[in-house]
């Protein structure tokens, strides 16, 4: 044999849909009970030989299946009648379905549905194609571009059905997007979803890419399967010699004269120990060219990297399911996320924050060696990267904002990043007996006091108080570094005393006396002001040393006297109110705080024996401002003055009386 230079294909061996249903086997298997698979699990001899040693059968008809048998239904899928068979006979039923397969009974179904004429590109006696007709009445299967030009133009009628075409996972890219191209030309009512599988397309690319630029290339897989298959007849397009073999002992039939480089892929049906065997027998005969290639023993070691649970590695998206993620970690392990593994948030959707061709990293769960498989977690690895934020938060004791999702007896439940906090109820800042479900939904901010990782699935502790004293010793820090007298504050009632009210002014409490309250006689504070209250106060005196601030909050713009003199002077009118009796008067408010005497001369046009007589207690009167004493501040008032008559009334009227009467 000739000195070769080798290229593996990044891309070969299990891909998602295949990975997951050998795993899924091999789970289901070691949980004991008969097992059996519907149809061969993937088209790859070796795998299902596999399974047959651990207890495995495979049945080519629901009747097949032992009574109380656990049936597993292959990555192909099947049709809808199969599952209803499966259901009437009460089996466990396993479903390893690819989801990218599910997605296109999804949409042959829903064609139906909308009375569209489902259309499937691939081959009619491949399980997969079988299995998607069955999830709708009446679907048009098609081969090729030419089966698929010839049947729209044998009838009129066919370019304006209302069509969905969807296309078999594996079928072969180039082949697709001549029917694609010929749909969107002829057809006028067309849906079209190119179904191909991601990692088929990449897997199918990268052989063109490898048989253009080698003398020979070497397909590992079953020649069952159709995904074998699409390679071969792809790496024959651009390549002369083309080998493809079912394992590393066929190899030994091959002439590799001339030969001077050869690529080597894998079907997706292809386990990681076969493509390792083809690789260690192809090693024994080569030499690397380091000007122009990648060193083989390079690849080699890439591709059998060992992985070990717990390890933090680093790949791309390559696929994103309905259940799972697809990451390539550039080994020969097909690594995948489970949905609920993707983030901490159960309401995140994987498509939401990861995309195809995103490079992340990820915390190895488990490995499957054997399998070539690996499962990884995203939000075990956040999950890890939270707790060192926390656990440095608790450290440098930097505070963390943390959302109160629950409580019960002993404190309150927040979510920080997706850990669980307990905060006591005696660091929930809530007084003694107080409501701490008040607390709950709000995102408040809080000291992490205790982290505890050895404790069984962790335990963090944190403190509202500690935050709030903190942020309450800095501003009465602040506040101290800045009062002086007269400055004002706008602030909140924080209780009441018998001889005043304290209110809160940023973190510190200052007293307003029952007297700097109101500008008139009051008992109690409560009369003015209740705790809750935001009001305006201002300095009136301070102690820095015993740390005690007088406020004041009547102003001048508050004096009863004030407001009086503002609005009314000598001769006005005003409404007032009758508040006390006297022997030679009555008292009536003219404006709350601000009282006139009505002089009993002044009640009325007549003599009367005392104020009683006109007036009541809380009546309201017209009366005219006739006194106003400053310095002394009191106000005289008469309503007799706007009953008598004015000095123009009182002329009409003589005139009247001397008028000369004519006698009859």
């Amino acid at each position: 044999m000739n000195q070769l230079t080798v290229t593996l294909a990044r891309t070969a061996g299990f891909c998602f849909g295949v990975r997951r249903a050998v795993e899924t086997v091999e789970r289901v298997a070691g949980s004991g009970g008969t097992v059996v698979t519907l149809g061969p699990i993937v088209h790859n001899r070796h795998v299902v030989e596999h399974f047959e040693a651990m207890g495995v059968r495979e049945i080519s008809e629901v009747s097949e299946a032992p009574e109380g048998s656990t049936v597993i239904i292959r990555a192909h899928g099947v049709g809808r009648a199969v599952t209803e068979a499966l259901q009437a006979r009460g089996l466990t039923v396993v479903d390893a379905t690819c989801p990218f397969v599910e997605r296109i009974h999804r949409l042959v179904r829903q064609a139906e549905e909308e009375g569209r004429q489902p259309v499937i590109f691939g081959s009619r006696t491949h399980p997969e194609v079988i299995g998607i007709s069955g999830w709708c009445r009446s679907a048009l299967i098609v081969e090729s571009p030419e089966e698929w030009e010839a049947w729209l133009h044998a009838d009129p009628k066919h370019p304006e059905i209302p069509l969905t075409l969807v296309a078999q996972t594996t079928s072969n890219q180039v082949l697709w997007k001549k029917t694609e191209k010929i749909t969107k030309k002829v057809c006028t009512n067309a849906k079209i979803f190119d179904t191909i599988c991601e990692a088929t397309e990449n897997r199918q690319q990268e052989a063109a890419e490898l048989a253009a630029k080698n003398d020979a290339m070497i397909v590992v897989g079953d020649k069952t399967s159709s995904n074998t298959r699409q390679l071969v007849a792809i790496c024959r397009a651009g390549c002369p010699r083309v080998y493809p073999v079912d394992n590393a002992s066929e190899l030994a039939a091959v002439d590799f004269s001339g030969v001077h480089s050869i690529g080597i892929t894998a079907g997706a049906s292809t386990p990681a120990w076969i493509i390792k065997e083809v690789n260690q027998t192809m090693d024994e005969n080569k030499t690397v060219d380091t000007a122009t290639e990648e060193s083989f023993e390079a690849l080699l070691d890439a591709s059998i990297k060992t992985l070990t649970t717990g390890d933090t590695v680093t790949g791309t998206v390559v696929a994103i399911g309905t259940t799972e993620v697809q990451v390539d970690l550039g080994t020969k392990h097909a690594g995948y996320i489970p949905c609920d593994e993707v983030s901490a948030d159960p309401n995140t959707k994987p498509e939401d924050v990861l995309h195809v061709g995103d490079e992340i990293k990820v915390f190895v769960v488990r490995v499957n060696d054997q399998e070539g498989t690996v499962q990884l977690s995203r939000k075990k690895l956040d999950g890890m990267r939270v707790w060192d934020e926390l656990q440095e938060a608790a450290d440098t004791k930097t505070p963390v904002e943390a959302k109160i999702t629950e409580t019960n007896k002993g404190g309150l439940v927040a979510n920080v990043k997706g850990v669980r906090v307990f905060i006591p109820a005696s660091a929930s800042g809530v007084a003694r007996g107080g409501n701490l479900e008040e607390l709950k939904g709000q995102t408040v901010k809080i000291r992490i006091t205790e982290v505890n990782r050895e404790r069984r699935g962790g335990r963090v502790v944190g403190s509202i108080r500690a935050v709030a004293n903190e942020e309450r010793r800095a501003a009465q820090e602040k506040i101290w570094s800045e009062i002086e007298v007269g400055k004002k504050y706008t602030g909140t009632v924080k209780s009441l005393t018998s001889y005043g009210a304290f209110v809160d002014i940023g973190g510190v409490d200052g007293m307003v006396h029952v007297s700097e309250l109101s500008w008139n006689r009051i008992k109690n504070p409560a009369e003015v002001v209740k705790v809750g209250d935001v009001i305006d106060v201002y300095v009136i005196a301070l102690d820095p040393e015993k740390k005690k601030i007088s406020l004041g909050y009547k102003t001048a713009e508050m004096n009863p006297w004030n407001q009086f003199t503002a609005k009314y002077s000598v001769g006005d009118v005003a409404k007032v109110k009758i508040v006390k009796m006297m022997t030679f008067g009555a008292f009536a408010e003219i404006v709350p705080g601000v009282d006139g005497l009505i002089h009993i001369s002044q009640i009325a046009d007549r003599r009367i024996g005392k104020p009683e007589d006109v007036l009541t207690v809380g009546q309201e009167v017209d009366a005219k401002i006739i006194d106003v004493d400053a310095e002394n501040k009191r106000i005289s008032l008469s309503i007799r003055a706007l009953l008598e008559p004015t000095v123009e009334e009182q002329a009409a009227a003589l005139a009247e009386e001397a008028e000369p009467v004519e006698a009859e």
